[in-house]
C-alpha cells in the first residue's frame, strides 16, 4: 500500500514538474549493457519509477548484425513486453534520443493527446496507437515515450518475439556494444530499417 501511495506521489510530481517518463525495454534496463549511460549524472537526471508492461502485446524482436532490440510498431502482435519506467529531465531525454538516433532510426513516440494538450510537434505522435504502460506494484495505467523502429524490413516480422529482453539471454545473439562494432555509422541500420532515397 505504501509503494502504491509513493508511486502515485512520484506520478503526480511529474505532472507537475514537466518530467518525462520513458519506458525502456532494451539495453538501457538494469544490468544491461547502456544502462550507465542513465545513471551518468552528467548526461541529465533519472529516476527509475517502476517496472512495468505494455497494456498492448507488441513485437519485441533482437535484430541487424549487431543484435540490437527492437520493439516494432506492430500492435496485437507479439507479447505484452516488460520493461522499466524511468522519469529523466529534459537533458537525459536528449541524450536518449542521440543513443536512439532519433529521429532517423529509432522513433520516440507517445500517445496522442488531444489537440488543446499537444505541446510538442504532430511528428511526436503517429497513428499508431501506442498503448499505455501497466507500473507493476500499483497497476496504474500510464503514458511513456517509447523508441521504436518504423519503417522495418518484413523479415522483422518473422524473428521470435520476446516478452522480455536480456543481452545475454541467447548466447547466439549476444548484444554487440557501440564500441565494439566494425561499422559505427548508419551502414548497418539497412539491416532492419527500409531506408528513404537521398532527395534528388
Amino acid at each position: 500500500l505504501q509503494l502504491m501511495y509513493s508511486t502515485k506521489i512520484i506520478w503526480k510530481f511529474y505532472r507537475t514538474m514537466s518530467f518525462n517518463l520513458v519506458f525502456v525495454y532494451g539495453t538501457l534496463k538494469r544490468n544491461q549493457p547502456n544502462h550507465n549511460l542513465l545513471m551518468n549524472k552528467e548526461n541529465g537526471a533519472a529516476k527509475l519509477i517502476n517496472t512495468g508492461t505494455t497494456r498492448q502485446k507488441y513485437p519485441l524482436v533482437i535484430g541487424s548484425r549487431y543484435n540490437i532490440p527492437y520493439l516494432l510498431p506492430a500492435p496485437g502482435n507479439g507479447e505484452h513486453v516488460q520493461g522499466e519506467v524511468y522519469e529523466v529531465d529534459n537533458k537525459m531525454l536528449g541524450v536518449l534520443d542521440i543513443l536512439e538516433c532519433h529521429p532517423e532510426y529509432y522513433e520516440r513516440k507517445g500517445r496522442k493527446p488531444p489537440t488543446e494538450q499537444r505541446p510538442l510537434p504532430e511528428q511526436y505522435f503517429c497513428t499508431v496507437q501506442i498503448d499505455k504502460i501497466i507500473l507493476q506494484d500499483s497497476e496504474e495505467e500510464i503514458d511513456c515515450w517509447i523508441y521504436l523502429l518504423f519503417r522495418y524490413k518484413p523479415h522483422m516480422m518473422e524473428l521470435p518475439f520476446l516478452k522480455a529482453y536480456f543481452s545475454e539471454g541467447d548466447p547466439e545473439k549476444k548484444y554487440v556494444a557501440k564500441y565494439s562494432r566494425e561499422v559505427i555509422g548508419k551502414e548497418y541500420w539497412s539491416d532492419v530499417k527500409i531506408m528513404e532515397s537521398p532527395s534528388k
